[in-house]
């Protein structure tokens, strides 16, 4: 599955706002960009999206940003990801519908429908809350190495 950069770069906005939950102050995309070395232009475009899926909430004023809508437990990557990738959730076209109707059921019920249930399932049971775990493990094991 490839996603597209703008759909990486949500995720990792929004899994770095729930980083800082806790403190429940509003978050820059000039701040994002920078902690995270991500084109504020990117970051502009996909929070248009996240608030339009009511994933983010925008403050305005000099206090102003973005906070996560709801708890990083109740956010799940799919969630994020078809927020902003319009095409990789859609069922797949049909292919040989025409000259080969039962080839393309079967491959309908075979394979697309199955891979699209698997990559549904997964990413809905990641949240933003296990993806904060993930980093929180991998620095702890970084904080451990040493070199000679």
């Amino acid at each position: 599955m490839r996603i597209s950069a703008k759909g990486r770069y949500a995720l990792a906005a929004l899994t770095y706002m729930a980083q800082i939950h806790a403190n429940d102050k509003t978050v820059t995309l000039i701040k994002i960009s920078e902690a995270l070395g991500v084109s504020k232009l990117y970051l502009e475009q996909a929070f248009s999206l996240l608030r339009q899926a009511e994933l983010v909430t925008s403050i305005k004023g000099p206090q102003g940003g973005y906070l996560l809508s709801r708890d990083p437990k109740e956010i799940t990557v799919f969630q994020v990801l078809s927020a902003i990738e319009s095409t990789l959730f859609q069922p797949a076209e049909q292919t040989v519908q025409e000259k080969a109707p039962f080839l393309d059921k079967a491959m309908e019920a075979r394979v697309f429908s199955k891979l699209d249930e698997a990559v549904f399932e997964t990413l809905s049971k990641i949240s933003l809350a296990d993806l904060v775990e993930e980093v929180a493990i991998r620095n702890q094991e970084a904080a451990y190495m040493f070199f000679i």
